[in-house]
């Protein structure tokens, strides 16, 4: 015997609110407000994907320091940037800051002094990473100061980032290695929020963003360390490039160290080293450096690949994942 779908609750959300569009926001897993008994994604959550019925492959394509916008999604647990609007600012908010995590998961907070914090590492229910930032963005801005934005779907004409943010202004992160930029002052935060960060920061892996190149990303993990590198180039010419070097024997970055593969991330590849647990990033500044220049070199040479060349490009492919 099929089993009863469950009926919804009284003073739960019905049928007839949902499909006025009356949706409260919930999980694409948790059960459908409707009360259907289904997920909300196979229920009127495919609804609401059709706001933007294409995936973006590179949302913030065209912003400043795209390569580091992908590297705080995907890569860095605390990091904070501030950001510049195209318009200016509005009147009584004296910052905009885009933060890799906000308390609560939150996919903003206006504080109590008018300022905005934008969480970038959030869900959002569109295939548009960029238009979903912008409307939550936009929503904060308006929003009364103290108070947190929840998360809502974007109208699928809405405006991008792109849009949004002034395109001259520089994108430069500051890497945190912990939480306490969520509070003005947490040496007198209360119990619950001293709490909260407690145990985001023992969850946080140590990052260092290296100074003499451009997104790439030091991070320290109990057997061994890595170093993770956001770039900007084509796929096919960085595979090229990567294989001429790693044939060479020259993809490495010192003693010990070992160019292990990449994955691609919101339509970049981000090539992947092996580090000794010894290795700090302040030990692979220099050798990042010359390695850039090698890629470079390699990145402009037109040459025909030779066997071992196409050797390390197929290990290399075999090798790749995708993360978004």
């Amino acid at each position: 015997m099929a089993k009863k779908r469950p009926q919804p609750a009284r003073g739960t959300t019905s049928q007839a609110q949902v499909s006025s569009g009356e949706v409260p926001v919930v999980g694409a897993r948790e059960p459908c407000p409707c009360g259907s008994g289904r997920r909300y994604k196979a229920c009127h959550g495919r609804a609401a994907s059709h706001a933007v019925t294409e995936l973006v492959q590179r949302p913030f394509e065209g912003l400043a320091g795209e390569s580091d916008w992908v590297a705080l999604r995907e890569l860095v647990p605390a990091a904070t940037v501030p950001l510049t609007l195209r318009d200016g600012l509005p009147d009584g908010v004296p910052s905009v800051t885009l933060a890799t995590v906000l308390p609560m998961a939150w996919p903003a907070l206006r504080r109590d002094d008018g300022s905005v914090l934008l969480g970038l590492q959030n869900d959002t229910p569109s295939g548009d990473l960029s238009r979903d930032l912008a409307d939550t963005l936009r929503r904060a801005l308006a929003a009364k100061p103290g108070t947190p934005v929840t998360a809502e779907r974007a109208p699928a004409d809405g405006p991008r980032l792109q849009d949004l943010l002034d395109p001259d202004a520089a994108f430069e992160p500051e890497v945190h290695s912990g939480f306490e930029f969520w509070v003005p002052d947490a040496e007198n935060a209360t119990p619950e929020v001293s709490a909260s960060l407690e145990r985001a920061n023992a969850a946080a892996i140590p990052t260092v963003r290296l100074a003499r190149v451009d997104a790439a990303y030091w991070c320290e993990t109990p057997d061994k360390n890595h170093l993770r590198w956001v770039m900007p180039h084509a796929e096919e010419q960085l595979l090229d490039a990567l294989a001429r070097l790693h044939a060479a024997g020259t993809s490495s970055l010192g003693e010990g160290t070992r160019l292990v593969g990449s994955f691609r991330a919101h339509g970049l590849m981000v090539p992947v080293w092996d580090l000794p647990s010894g290795v700090g990033a302040e030990d692979v500044e220099k050798p990042a450096a010359e390695f850039a220049e090698r890629l470079a070199a390699a990145l402009a040479s037109d040459a025909p690949p030779t066997p071992e060349e196409r050797r390390a490009r197929g290990g290399l492919t075999n090798r790749q994942v995708t993360l978004s």
